[in-house]
């Protein structure tokens, strides 16, 4: 099988009073790149998380939101901060002297000073957390490469369609290239006979001009290679697996292939195919970049 590089996937996962949505989706990247977005007491478990993506993904720009809800009333404490509250009441003693101002301080006054009482949320069990959070990222990491499949499936039957289109041109430029020569070889006898009319014509030169004008427009061995390139990607794709650099090297080669096989036409409907084919290789490189 093989894979396509946009995704998307989401998994939900509660146990107890905690909560963890898991959302991720991905495009076309050459490497793999990862950005995480999830609450910061968890940045933690950043490079756990990102170990464990890679058992999915080997390619794509992936974009990974994580958020967090806990249902559970003791998930926070209030904290008493003595001294700040100790500094408090020394100044306003000390404003009390000075001003020559009733000492009117009392507990309730000074429990509202900023950061006197505190909210403070409990210290969590990591590896608790952790537990519950890989489950997620697992299911949404498999939901995601659930649609990669269904999406690469599509772009296989796509590309070997015009991969077998390709095949056509060829077919077409192999068979039509002999014409070509022969149709040189009668152009050129027609020309002479109507130069030197009644005189004789010397078969050894032209012979020699149409082996000379064969060589030049001989594209034998393009198109076995290009062939040869065609029947190779169609096999990577039936093989599958992460192939979309090597089907990107092939691609490359088929359009060098192609272009020789144009800049050596001297025939129209030759030119037509070649400038055809040229056109199907970039649509299979453009679907390619979207393979994993």
């Amino acid at each position: 099988m093989i894979k396509s590089m946009t995704g998307f996937g989401r998994a939900e996962v509660t146990e107890g009073n905690r909560k963890f949505t898991v959302e991720m989706k991905a495009v076309n990247h050459r490497y793999l790149d990862v950005n995480i977005r999830m609450p910061k007491k968890f940045n933690f478990f950043e490079a756990s998380i990102r170990n464990l993506l890679k058992e999915f993904i080997q390619r794509g720009k992936v974009d990974l939101f994580i958020t967090y809800e806990d249902y559970s009333e003791q998930n926070v404490c209030v904290k008493y901060n003595k001294e700040i509250a100790a500094e408090y009441y020394e100044y306003l003693k000390q404003m009390a002297e000075q001003f020559q101002l009733e000492n009117d301080i009392r507990t309730s006054t000074l429990s509202r000073y900023p950061e006197v009482f505190t909210m403070e949320e409990q210290t969590v069990d990591e590896k608790e957390i952790w537990n519950v959070l890989e489950r997620a990222l697992r299911q949404a990491a498999e939901s995601f490469v659930a649609t990669r499949i269904k999406e690469g499936e599509a772009l296989r039957e796509d590309l070997l369609e015009k991969l077998n289109g390709m095949l056509g041109h060829v077919d077409f430029i192999e068979q039509r290239s002999p014409q070509a020569v022969e149709e040189y070889r009668t152009k050129l006898e027609d020309k002479l006979k109507e130069l030197l009319e009644s005189a004789q014509i010397d078969e050894n030169r032209i012979l020699t001009e149409v082996t000379i004008f064969a060589d030049k427009i001989c594209v034998d061995e393009e198109t076995v290679r290009l062939r040869s390139h065609i029947e190779a990607t169609k096999q990577t794709l039936l093989e599958g697996g992460g192939i979309g650099r090597k089907l990107d090297f092939i691609a490359q080669e088929m359009n060098h292939e192609a272009n020789t096989i144009l800049s050596k036409a001297n025939c129209l409907e030759i030119s037509n195919h070649a400038i055809e084919l040229k056109t199907e290789i970039e649509k299979v490189r453009e679907q390619i970049q979207n393979i994993e």
